[in-house]
């Protein structure tokens, strides 16, 4: 991968230019490492899993709620 630096008046590196092509690999692994992080938050509270559209009906009546 080739990189460009942008520099300042010093010469001093400030700034990458990358590749559209990393830059959207890079992204696309960003946010899968999001995701794993999220997941292994989730997984080391203890509390009872419940069903999915149980957990949209919740948020939806909580937010029913704050446009009150």
């Amino acid at each position: 991968m080739k990189n460009q630096f942008i520099t300042d008046a010093k010469g001093r590196k400030i700034g990458v230019i990358l590749p559209i092509n990393h830059y959207n690999k890079m992204m696309e692994q960003l946010e899968e490492l999001e995701d794993i992080r999220a997941y292994d938050e989730a997984t080391k509270i203890n509390e009872e899993a419940i069903p999915a559209d149980h957990a949209f009906l919740e948020i939806e009546s909580k937010r029913h709620d704050l446009r009150r």
